[in-house]
């Protein structure tokens, strides 16, 4: 997602998921597919900061871009501790937190690369 008109939309009909290395506003979508956005805020940063975080945040989306149950928009906004831990970390909660609100399919196939990203 990158229109603001689309994240605005999103922030005022999502519902929040909060974890210790980001939250996540979900919204069911009128389109078939899924759609993902990053929005990095000063408060994370310095540009380097969001920019790394906005880098981490894509590549655990384009991992289970795939395998997200369809019909829903999603925005992600990564806290400072994303940016202190392995990916390895990273990447267990983001897959954790996609189970536990049932937007992963239930015979999904992780295909992140643990040891490409740290």
């Amino acid at each position: 997602m990158r229109r603001s008109g689309d994240i605005e939309r999103v922030k005022r009909t999502g519902r929040r998921i909060s974890t210790a290395f980001f939250n996540v506003l979900v919204s069911p979508s009128q389109d078939a597919s899924s759609r993902f956005g990053v929005v990095a805020g000063k408060r994370l940063g310095g540009a380097v900061q969001r920019n790394r975080a906005k880098r981490l945040f894509r590549e655990l989306i384009r991992c289970v871009h795939n395998e997200v149950v369809e019909g829903h928009e999603c925005l992600v906004f990564p806290k400072r501790d994303a940016l202190t831990v392995p990916f390895r970390t990273l990447r267990s909660s983001w897959l954790s937190m996609l189970r536990r609100q049932g937007l992963l399919q239930p015979d999904a196939v992780e295909r992140c690369d643990s040891s490409a990203s740290q």
